[in-house]
């Protein structure tokens, strides 16, 4: 794997009867394990708290149950709180991907802390392009406590992972029996077994009894392009609330960052005094507009005041669509990565929002 992780090949014995089925009729899935809860135990641990110790071969080799699956092989790719991973982590990861892909992999599933879950596989869902399914997932209960969920969401991880239902639908994150498109789906407690969740339209289907089941598709998402080696952009995320001024915003250029995405109140707006800044800002750089409240998608032509969804987008800032701040934020700074001229980033950014676009979108007359 480029140095990148150890790679394991677990060879599970499966029997029907008195017949072992041929381990080649079964479908390949590889399995990245970066650390995170799902990884975390107190084992040898000074600090008092679990921290990420586990190796996916620890992992896996706990789920006898996953060789009446797949063929099942696990890289030690990454090994940290998902906290810390950078971009170099992001787009290292879905490289790996795309080389495995390329080896014969059927599905990949990634585990990793639910921290940052969502940013993650959304990364992937735009930097990865083929169409064989990438299924993220993790835990909320570390191994030392009761009733730890890491082996059934691996489990129903790589069940999606190999069905051949699951192709063409992006990267998904399989979570408590429920299947959600990358796209959607943000954490929404700190310590809920069912924190995950897709505010905007639901899950896009479950497991049950060991089935699969597929309720509804999401289209494939635009190329995004070859993601250059280089420096990292600087991308802020700002949120506003209530009395802010523009102090924050006047300084981000002076501190290095070559964009911005602005968690604005309600569908998109931001205070009027602040609004000269971020046209400014607009003239120079990627400005993104999306909503602090998490879900739903971003207004265009209901409101005209200043500071308003229409006064801003006049002037140059960019719609995130469907996209909530953390997404739009990761999509911003990949496409930065992709091509540092802000206009041709600009381009690439508005190219993957339309592409989300809804099937039968229709005016009301």
């Amino acid at each position: 794997m480029n140095g990148e992780g150890t790679v394991l090949s677990l060879d599970f014995d499966h029997r029907e009867g008195d017949t072992l089925i041929d381990q080649a009729l079964r479908p390949k899935v590889t399995v990245f394990s970066l650390g995170g809860t799902i990884a975390s135990t107190n084992s040898n641990s000074s600090t008092g708290g679990v921290t990420p110790q586990l190796s996916a071969s620890d992992l896996i080799s706990a789920i006898p149950a996953l060789g009446e699956i797949a063929d099942v092989s696990a890289v030690n790719f990454r090994q940290m709180p998902s906290c810390d991973f950078t971009l170099v982590d992001v787009v290292a990861l879905a490289r790996a991907i795309e080389e495995t892909f390329a080896a014969g992999a059927h599905g990949v599933v990634v585990t990793q802390g639910t921290d940052t879950m969502e940013e993650m596989a959304f990364a992937l869902d735009v930097l990865v392009r083929s169409p064989r399914p990438v299924v993220v997932t993790g835990a909320m209960r570390n191994a030392t406590v009761e009733s730890p969920d890491g082996s059934a969401n691996i489990l129903g991880a790589v069940r999606v992972a190999a069905s051949g239902d699951a192709t063409g639908l992006g990267t998904l994150l399989v979570f408590n029996d429920e299947i959600h498109a990358a796209r959607f789906v943000r954490k929404t407690h700190t310590s809920n077994l069912a924190t995950f969740r897709s505010p905007s339209c639901g899950p896009l289907g479950w497991l049950v009894e060991a089935r699969l089941r597929i309720v509804f598709r999401v289209a494939p998402l635009a190329t995004l392009g070859p993601v250059r080696d280089g420096d990292i952009p600087a991308v802020a995320l700002i949120k506003c609330a209530l009395g802010d001024d523009a102090r924050i915003l006047d300084q981000l250029e002076h501190l290095g960052f070559r964009g911005v995405v602005v968690e604005g109140f309600g569908g998109g707006h931001v205070p009027s005094r602040i609004v000269p800044s971020v046209e400014t800002l607009a003239e120079r750089m990627p400005v993104v507009l999306t909503s602090r409240t998490g879900s739903g998608e971003m207004l265009r032509e209901t409101y005209g005041f200043a500071g308003s969804e229409r006064d801003l987008l006049s002037r140059g800032v960019l719609s995130s669509g469907a996209l909530d701040g953390p997404k739009a934020h990761m999509l911003l700074s990949l496409a930065l990565l992709v091509d540092a001229d802000p206009s041709k980033a600009r381009a690439l950014f508005e190219r993957i929002v339309a592409s989300m676009s809804f099937h039968g979108e229709t005016p009301i007359t």
